[in-house]
């Protein structure tokens, strides 16, 4: 009789980790704080405006003279690889860490570069220094310093994943980035 149990709950318990799908390795659960900024159009752009969304987000600046441009390179990639698995409704954010430079239409010239398709990428500015170097840290752990008298900001490389309800699941690292496992994990959270 035992055994006849232990059989059925072993067989229910297989069945529903099948059933279940995959999780994601190394999971976080960094819940965000709400934010209002500004986009690269000049528009306020909300953590709500992304509500329901799994989008993926970095730190970078305008006049980077190291990293920002192959993180960026890499998150277009990373959009083009969204565009070919047809998940068009996957987003990118990529947050300014120099917002006093980083009006809108700079932010707008410097993706141009990168992609022409800012429909599903968001290039934000709108807040002070002091503001964007509490926010990294507080929400996505990250280390954004700007230097008196420096026009380069010291800032993580990493990117991150978020979930649909605004909470950080995830990074990897942005300039040697896992391609295949962003897509893995982003399909896990589309339940795809």
């Amino acid at each position: 009789m035992k055994k006849g149990v232990l059989f059925v709950i072993f067989s229910f318990e297989l069945l529903l980790s099948a059933c279940g799908g995959e999780k994601i390795e190394n999971r976080k659960e960094w819940p965000l704080e709400s934010f209002e900024h500004i986009d690269q159009n000049g528009m306020s752009f909300t953590k709500e405006d992304l509500s329901g969304k799994v989008w993926v987000a970095s730190f970078i600046f305008t006049n980077c003279e190291t990293v920002c441009s192959p993180i960026t390179a890499n998150m277009a990639r990373i959009q083009r690889m969204f565009a070919d698995e047809e998940l068009e409704d996957v987003h990118l954010v990529s947050f300014s860490v120099d917002p006093e430079v980083d009006e809108p239409e700079n932010l707008k010239t410097f993706a141009e570069k990168f992609t022409d398709q800012l429909d599903n990428w968001h290039f934000l500015t709108g807040y002070s220094q002091t503001y964007i170097e509490q926010f990294a840290k507080e929400n996505f752990k990250m280390y954004v310093f700007k230097p008196d008298n420096d026009d380069q900001v010291m800032h993580g490389t990493d990117i991150f994943l978020i979930d649909q309800t605004g909470t950080i699941v995830k990074y990897y690292d942005g300039l040697d980035v896992p391609y295949e496992e962003i897509l893995h994990d982003v399909k896990i959270l589309l339940g795809k």
